[in-house]
């Protein structure tokens, strides 16, 4: 069994870095045989679009019995920039919520507009608001151009802070997420492979009963007139119970019923009450109400894991594009591409297939952990798994 169990928190955030770097290697669930549909581009990873670049801080300390304020602590922030963090430069961008019991901010604007005039920010579900304020004071502190494109007081910030509810493993009320983890993850993101599992805003999340968290994955598109186009998927994976689970189409979850979390008794044990948050990123020149279009797809990726939504479910979904640069310039018209309604077919289809990987990732790429009170979710046993998808033919 593998243990998920640092004891110490925050370190230097040179070591959180070093940290990210070790657990990107991993096995992912294409390593233990899982069979996907659809071709991953280089990384398998949201970070396959140009120019999208990862982050994350992880805070993990404390153990034994829950003492607000001190611990134990099992959280974190992900940070996901379109354009990279030096870029100023907005992209087209649509939302949805598929089962809005959860938070996502700034998708106002991102409705009005049309415009994601940031990053995406991801934590757990009482830290929404010192993300959202920390990122503007990185605006500020840091000078950046986002926050001097406009003269003296009009300069204004509506980011995008989605958040999921770790608190079976976490100290949540314990408002252990500063504004200095937010600025690392902001200040340390990065193009290349991405850590999976207890990272990030995911680090004390539960997925299906497995210990859930950060996921990600890519496809490459081939044919017509989409070739080359890429679309990259990252969730924050916190929904669903153990009986719901399936992977390539086989009841997982029915037949790894063992050590499910949540105390008998408790509501939690067949009600889904978890959330998930979903990022999909395409480098396809999209306009705002195609970017919708894909982010509802984003929905079917997850019913593909055996998700329902249930009422306590907080399942919403962001998607942008990083084609048509400069669109946001207001000091002349416009001149902008777009695929065609007909044509977006293949799209589609890889943000389902993304989706569903990325979903499975989080999971397979997870540790066991052991949380508040001595709560304990284990990881996705991989030669469990194995085992069961050769049961049914389906171990590639």
């Amino acid at each position: 069994m593998r243990i998920h169990y640092r004891l110490t928190l925050a370190v230097a955030l040179s070591t959180l870095a070093s940290i990210a770097s070790l657990d990107a290697q991993t096995p992912r669930a294409r390593d233990l045989g899982v069979p996907f549909s659809g071709t991953p581009a280089k990384w398998n990873a949201i970070t396959d679009v140009p120019g999208v670049e990862v982050g994350y801080s992880t805070l993990i300390s404390g153990q034994g019995k829950l003492v607000v304020g001190q611990g134990p602590v099992r959280t974190g922030v992900t940070v996901i920039w379109p354009r990279g963090k030096q870029s100023v430069d907005s992209t087209f961008a649509g939302w949805y919520s598929q089962n809005g019991n959860g938070e996502m901010t700034g998708t106002t604007w991102i409705e009005e507009s049309g415009f994601l005039d940031g990053p995406v920010l991801i934590t757990n579900t009482h830290s929404v608001g010192v993300a959202r304020d920390a990122y503007i004071q990185w605006q500020v502190q840091n000078k950046h151009p986002s926050s001097t494109n406009n003269s003296g007081d009009e300069f204004f910030s509506l980011p995008v802070v989605a958040e999921t509810f770790d608190g079976f493993l976490n100290d949540i009320n314990g408002f252990h997420v500063k504004p200095s983890h937010v600025f690392h993850a902001l200040d340390t993101a990065a193009s290349g492979p991405i850590a999976e599992g207890n990272v990030g805003g995911g680090t004390g999340m539960v997925c299906y009963g497995f210990k859930g968290g950060s996921g990600t994955s890519s496809r490459v598109l081939s044919d017509g007139l989409l070739k080359g186009y890429t679309v990259g998927v990252f969730v924050q994976c916190n929904c669903g119970r153990r009986p719901q689970l399936q992977i390539a189409g086989v009841p997982v979850g029915l037949k790894i019923p063992e050590d499910a979390p949540y105390a008998k008794g408790s509501s939690w044990i067949q009600q889904d009450v978890g959330s998930i948050i979903i990022t999909v990123a395409t480098d396809a020149p999209l306009l705002p109400h195609q970017l919708k279009r894909l982010a509802r797809r984003a929905t079917m990726g997850l019913a593909r894991t055996g998700s329902i939504s249930g009422n306590g479910s907080g399942d919403i979904f962001v998607a942008f594009s990083t084609a048509n640069a400069g669109a946001v310039q207001s000091t002349s018209l416009r001149t902008l591409q777009m695929i065609p309604n007909d044509e977006m077919n293949p799209l589609f289809e890889a943000t389902v297939q993304a989706t569903e990987e990325a979903i499975v990732n989080a999971m397979v790429g997870a540790e066991t952990m052991i949380g508040i009170d001595d709560h304990r979710v284990i990881a996705l046993p991989h030669q469990r798994l194995r085992e069961v998808l050769k049961e049914y033919n389906k171990l590639q």
